[in-house]
């Protein structure tokens, strides 16, 4: 943090008007907590993480769909590793491994191929979770999968955008200015927080990853909302385009569609979960039933449903740091590296 201007920190300090700014992306909250960036704000600016960690908006149907198929016989399961600790109503793809099902995770999701060579009679189910960032990915393993033919490898999709939860988020919760996720505007280009800044009448800035940057933007913000202004601002210009990614975006559209998708803590949202088109329907294991039901969650006193639409701070959860830690996680909050609660807990 060397690097921030004196005048700049001063500013914060002097900063007289209470404000709320809400950065969406969880990679952001784990930088700004792991930096000591809320010492640098003085009390008036308050951060609120929000619902951009896609493990901890992943609803608890989708988890029991998982740990249904990993305790099926000839069935595996593969995913990102901290899906494997995420609670569904009865036990989390690591307890169903306990007990003799199959679930592995994986480091990038084009090593199922490999797997699915070696054990021709194994099915393997691929755990698609994630934003616009991580959806080429998987619908790069579906072109090759398809195109190769191969019959042994499904999906269970828990793919959401990002442009329809900001939208809900921006009309409903007390927030006034928002850090916008540089990893998905990568994706999507600058057009989806434009309309969000315009829209809601509250400023929006799009930042990558690193201190400096995020706390120039946090500047940016505090400004705008200082002098009652809503604009839009790019400062990770290096990656982010006015315009979306071509290539990355049509993968995606070849074998992707847009649906209704349940978030976790916040319901069913309009068009906000990417499945598998219906030419593509004998790949899938039912991911449009698991991602719109909307089942009564079992939380055991977790508030993480609060965290992610920044209605508490992690503190403010009873369990925080007693029963919920990160090598003992209660919620999905404290599961993810890219939860609030985890990086709360750090």
């Amino acid at each position: 943090m060397s690097k921030i201007v004196p005048k700049t920190a001063q500013y914060f300090k002097n900063y007289s008007t209470q404000i709320k700014i809400m950065e969406v992306c969880g990679t952001h909250t784990s930088v700004i907590m792991q930096s000591g960036i809320p010492a640098l704000l003085g009390g008036n600016i308050q951060l609120i993480s929000g619902p951009g960690c896609p493990v901890c908006v992943t609803n608890q149907s989708y988890i029991n769909r998982l740990v249904q198929l990993a305790l099926t016989p000839s069935c595996c399961v593969l995913s990102f590793g901290d899906m494997l600790k995420v609670q569904g109503t009865q036990m989390s793809l690591a307890g169903a491994k306990a007990i003799g099902g199959r679930a592995e995770y994986f480091y990038t999701p084009l090593e199922v191929l490999q797997k699915a060579a070696q054990e021709p009679s194994t099915t393997f189910v691929v755990a698609a979770v994630g934003f616009e960032t991580t959806a080429p990915v998987f619908a790069l393993l579906a072109d090759e999968v398809i195109r190769q033919n191969i019959k042994n490898i499904k999906f269970l999709t828990a793919l959401k955008t990002m442009p329809p939860i900001l939208d809900i988020v921006a009309a409903e919760a007390e927030i006034d200015g928002f850090l916008c996720p540089g990893n998905v505007a990568v994706i999507t280009g600058e057009q989806p927080f434009r309309h969000i800044a315009k829209k809601h009448r509250k400023p929006c800035v799009v930042a990558g990853f690193d201190p400096q940057q995020i706390t120039a933007a946090i500047f940016v913000l505090a400004q705008q909302i200082e002098q009652q202004k809503h604009g839009f601002f790019n400062i990770y210009k290096s990656a982010v385009n006015a315009k979306p990614q071509v290539k990355a975006n049509a993968l995606t559209e070849k074998y992707f569609a847009k649906g209704d998708a349940v978030w976790r803590g916040i319901g069913l949202v309009e068009n906000s979960g990417l499945y598998l088109k219906p030419e593509f329907a004998d790949y899938d294991c039912g991911s449009y039933t698991a991602g719109t039901c909307s089942e009564e969650e079992h939380t055991n006193g977790c508030r993480c449903s609060e965290v992610i639409t920044g209605r508490i701070a992690p503190p403010q959860c009873g369990l925080f740091g007693t029963k919920c830690t990160p090598s003992t996680p209660v919620g999905p909050c404290m599961v993810s590296v890219e939860g609030a609660c985890n990086a709360y807990a750090f």
